[in-house]
C-alpha cells in the first residue's frame, strides 16, 4: 500500500473502498473483503445508510481500529445540529474517532457544521476534515472563515476530468483530492481508450487498472467501489509497475473537462429537505 501525507500530518491510504450505493448486506461483505486483501481505506456516509454494516465488517475483520482508515460524511440536513450529528454517526459505526469526516455537500449552513467539525478534532472526535461536492469559490470562503483548510475534498475526477484548476487552487493548503467516479462513471469511451489498451498490453494489466494507478501517480487519492471479489482485488493490485512521465502526459492530453455529475440548485435544495432516519440503519 502507499499513502500520501494530508496537512494534519495523518497519513491516508492511496486507494480504498467505496460504499457508495451498497445495500447493508452488499457494504458489509465488500468491506470485509477489501479489509481481508489488503485495503486500509473504507469511505461511507451518513446518506448511503450502511454506516452499521461498514462498522460490523471492520469489527469482524482481523485488523484493529488504527490499522483502518475510515471516512464518512454529514448529510446537509444534519449541519444545523452537526454536534450531535458527529456523536450519532460515531455510534452508528462503533468507533470513537473518525479520520477523516466530510461535508457532503455545499448547502445549508455548512458554515456551523465546520465549526463543530473543527471542534471535534480538538475533541479527538475526528482526526482531518474534509470538503466533498464544495466549488473553489465555497471552499475558499470556509478557509477565509475559519482558519482551517480541509485535508481532502472530495469531487469528481477521471481522466477526462483532471481537476487541474482546483488542484493547483488546493497546492499551496496541501490538501488532496479524492475521486469519485473515478473511472468516468463505467463510459466505455473512456475505459477503452486506445492509449490505456496499449498500456494496459506492455504492464500487463487491465485498462481499469492502468486509470486507477494514473490517479495514485497524479497524486489522487481513488475510492473505487466493487461489490465483486475479484474487481476488488484487481483495484487493489496496482503497485507492481509505474507509468513514466510520457505516460502521464499522453493520459493528461485527455482531459476534456467531461463530468457526468451536474449539481444544480434545484438538487442542492433538494439535498437540503431531504431527511433521513439514521437510526433506522441495519
Amino acid at each position: 500500500m502507499e499513502y500520501f501525507t494530508l496537512n494534519t500530518n495523518e497519513k491516508i491510504p492511496v486507494i480504498g473502498e467505496g460504499t457508495f450505493l451498497f445495500t447493508p448486506d452488499e457494504a458489509e461483505s465488500a468491506v470485509l473483503t477489501a479489509l481481508e486483501q489488503g485495503y486500509r481505506l473504507i469511505d461511507t456516509a451518513n446518506y448511503y445508510m450502511n454506516e452499521k454494516a461498514v462498522g460490523r465488517a471492520m469489527k469482524k475483520s482481523s485488523l484493529k481500529r488504527p490499522e483502518i482508515y475510515l471516512s464518512t460524511k454529514l448529510w446537509p440536513s444534519e449541519y444545523e445540529q452537526a454536534s450531535q450529528a458527529i456523536d450519532e454517526t460515531l455510534e452508528r459505526l462503533g468507533t470513537d474517532y473518525l479520520d477523516l469526516l466530510f461535508l457532503h455537500q455545499p448547502v445549508g449552513n455548512y458554515l456551523a457544521a465546520y465549526q463543530a467539525m473543527i471542534e471535534a478534532v480538538a475533541a479527538g472526535k475526528v482526526k482531518s476534515l474534509g470538503l466533498s461536492n464544495f466549488s473553489q469559490n465555497k471552499i475558499g470562503e470556509l478557509i477565509e472563515k475559519t482558519g482551517v483548510a480541509p485535508a481532502v475534498v472530495q469531487v469528481e475526477a477521471h481522466p477526462y476530468a483532471n481537476q487541474t484548476a482546483l488542484k493547483e487552487f488546493l497546492a499551496p493548503y496541501n490538501t488532496k483530492v479524492m475521486a469519485w467516479f473515478p473511472l468516468g462513471h463505467g463510459d466505455k469511451s473512456l475505459l477503452n481508450e486506445q492509449l490505456f489498451s496499449d498500456l494496459a498490453a506492455k504492464y500487463h494489466k487491465t485498462n481499469v487498472q492502468i486509470i486507477l494507478r494514473w490517479h495514485t501517480q497524479v497524486g489522487n487519492i481513488v475510492i473505487p467501489g466493487s461489490k465483486n471479489p475479484v474487481h476488488i482485488a484487481e483495484n487493489l493490485d496496482i503497485f507492481d509497475f509505474e507509468l513514466s512521465p510520457p505516460e502521464l502526459a499522453e493520459i493528461k492530453k485527455l482531459d476534456v473537462n467531461k463530468t457526468y455529475y451536474v449539481q444544480t440548485e434545484e438538487k442542492l435544495n433538494e439535498y437540503l429537505h431531504l431527511k433521513q432516519d439514521y437510526s433506522q440503519q441495519k
